[in-house]
């Protein structure tokens, strides 16, 4: 992962919502009881009670927020950001402001591999998805600095996204990288990778536009490479029928790195969207 997109800020204590405060200086706001974290950021739970209760392939995590990245939630959530609330079918022209093609990306951690992506391909628009918020803040902050136009930030479940919000054949492409293994196997049924979502997605894709996971536990990657083999809407790109290689464009971060450093072995899977 190159240092050109990182964000620099030191961790600094989480009650982090105040926009008046500067990047890299630590917030000594305390939010009253009920106040929102962050008044003009992302809402804590966008969907609310609207939409029944499901086993959920994600589980959200607390962990501190800098500075720097409630400086970006508080200043760019309202141009950039998406609440995923189910209520309304957004215009994905309108939401990135052109015609590009639209790609989503479900679970980004903390955005660097996704705004390299976008940086090296600007006439692709990334509607990136995830729960984390200091990841939302972090890839809020990268977009800014870099000047990635073609980054929309989306807060919530990704579902209700897909199902309620987005209209048929919108999508370019779908990327799942490095998703939650839950390698337990009572924990399976939450594994994201399932013929009912593939079949949810398949009717948001465009006959064409390409599936694109990624995983470093191989026991998953087996699983997913079986259920798309399987699905009636799509096809392998590879023609032996297997795993593909890394595409240039998905970056190698970090964390894949140090994984790959330890002998593990990362798995890319590309499937076509097929017509019917």
């Amino acid at each position: 992962m190159s240092d050109s997109l990182n964000a620099s800020d030191a961790p600094q204590p989480e009650h982090a919502g105040d926009a008046g405060h500067h990047p890299g200086v630590p917030v000594r706001h305390t939010r009253a009881k009920g106040e929102p974290r962050f008044p003009d950021g992302p809402k804590a739970d966008p969907a609310g009670s609207h939409f029944e209760r499901r086993i959920r392939s994600f589980q959200p995590r607390r962990s501190r927020v800098t500075a720097g990245q409630a400086d970006a939630l508080q200043r760019l959530w309202p141009k950039w950001g998406l609440d995923i609330d189910g209520q309304r079918v957004v215009d994905l022209a309108e939401l990135f402001g052109n015609d590009n093609p639209v790609v989503l990306e479900i679970g980004f951690g903390m955005g660097e591999a996704t705004a390299q992506m976008a940086a090296g391909d600007p006439g692709t628009n990334i509607l990136a998805v995830d729960v984390h918020t200091p990841g939302q803040g972090n890839l809020l902050n990268l977009a800014d600095q870099n000047g990635l136009s073609n980054v929309r930030v989306g807060n919530g479940d990704a579902i209700i996204l897909l199902r309620e919000m987005l209209a048929p054949d919108s999508l370019d492409g779908l990327r799942v990288y490095f998703p939650d293994p839950w390698p337990k196997k009572r924990h399976h049924k939450r594994r994201l990778i399932q013929p009912e979502f593939l079949s949810l997605a398949a009717t948001r894709l465009k006959p064409g536009a390409v599936v694109h996971c990624a995983t470093d536990w191989e026991p998953y990657a087996e699983q997913m490479l079986e259920v798309l083999a399987a699905h009636p809407d799509f096809e392998n790109t590879q023609e032996d029928g297997g795993f593909a290689p890394r595409p240039r464009f998905r970056p190698l971060t970090r964390f894949e790195g140090q994984g790959l450093d330890k002998g593990h072995v990362v798995n890319d899977l590309l499937f076509r969207r097929v017509q019917r």
